[in-house]
């Protein structure tokens, strides 16, 4: 952080204390706030955003003993008149600083080096880097550069669970990387790769500041029958020719409960879906539908008798080519 900034920011008000709050008050103060204000509670908030490292830059130096005194003692010297200028016509800058350690040797006092040593200990104490970095720069640690306590690095975790369970939802018991076990609610509707996180049950901060978190990868065993589309379920249904010609009333699977009778209108090509509504996944967003997609069964074994029924159908049948608009199309 700038020289300027220090004069020209009140960290006090920033984090709306008294200039003697204590070590515990200011703590407590800027723990509301940053709950408040954390980006990870204001996703795309710029404002949220840009308050969260105002007050964590306020903290970072109030909560420091020494860097507050210094900031305490820069403050009484801005109000003063004293300013970190560039140099020019009507510039105060270091002069008035410098006048603070020539005072009582009268007009044209000299300074020897140990007198700007003391000056420029006071900005960048026990750093020994160049001004305006370190101590008196900008704060090194912190929540994405911004300063303040450190937030708490998150925990991952892995668990597998059934198909059912997780259109269903579930409360499951995991194993923590050390060694306890620990809770974890299965939302209903959960999908493949889906996380969940744990807010506050990760790592604690090192510094005093926010825990991290529990992050758990969830993977869905697939399902013999069943495949998701979102919060729909779908399902591939075999029929008869003769069903697919004539219609029919077919019974239908649904997850974990009891079948449905879905009507098959005559004429039904395989690939067309029938619909059931509401007999998808429920969950907190919605309910989904059973979706049956229709393929015509060609029977793998036929008698003498019913061959030669096939065999008159087919001298029988419309000689349509079923391809011809596929080749068609292929062509133009």
């Amino acid at each position: 952080m700038a020289s300027q900034d220090w004069f020209d920011k009140d960290f006090y008000k920033v984090l709306g204390v008294e200039k003697d709050v204590s070590d515990a008050d200011l703590k407590k103060t800027y723990r509301k706030l940053a709950r408040t204000y954390h980006p990870d509670s204001n996703q795309g908030d710029a404002a949220a955003e840009a308050k969260f490292k105002e007050i964590s830059e306020a903290y970072s130096v109030l909560s420091d003993a020494e860097q507050r005194k210094e900031y305490d003692q820069i403050r009484a010297m801005g109000a003063g008149g004293a300013r970190f200028t560039a140099g020019g016509q009507g510039a105060g800058g270091f002069e008035d600083v410098f006048s603070m350690f020539g005072q009582g040797r009268g007009a044209g006092a000299r300074y020897d080096s140990a007198d700007f040593d003391d000056i420029f200990q006071m900005f960048n104490q026990q750093q020994g880097g160049r001004f305006g970095s370190g101590r008196f720069g900008q704060p090194t640690g912190g929540y994405r550069g911004y300063g303040g306590p450190t937030r708490g690095s998150d925990v991952t975790a892995r668990t597998t669970i059934d198909f059912v369970t997780a259109t269903r939802g579930e409360t499951i018991t995991l194993q923590g990387e050390d060694g306890k076990p620990f809770k974890v609610k299965i939302p209903a509707g959960v999908a493949d790769g889906q996380k969940i996180r744990l807010r506050g049950r990760g790592r604690p901060s090192p510094d005093g500041g926010e825990t991290g978190d529990i992050v758990v990868s969830v993977t869905v065993r697939p399902h013999p029958v069943f495949t998701r589309h979102g919060l729909d379920l779908r399902l591939t249904v075999p029929i008869t020719y003769t069903e697919a010609v004539f219609g029919a009333t077919i019974e239908v699977p649904t997850l974990g409960g009891d079948s449905v009778k879905l009507r098959v209108a005559p004429g039904t090509p395989s690939g067309r879906v029938l619909r059931v509504k509401g007999r998808g996944v429920e969950s907190a967003k919605g309910t989904g539908d059973l979706l049956a997609e229709v393929q015509v069964a060609v029977p793998s074994h036929l008698d003498d008798a019913a061959r030669d029924a096939l065999a008159r159908f087919r001298d029988l049948e419309p000689k349509e080519n079923p391809r011809a608009d596929l080749m068609a199309k292929a062509r133009g």
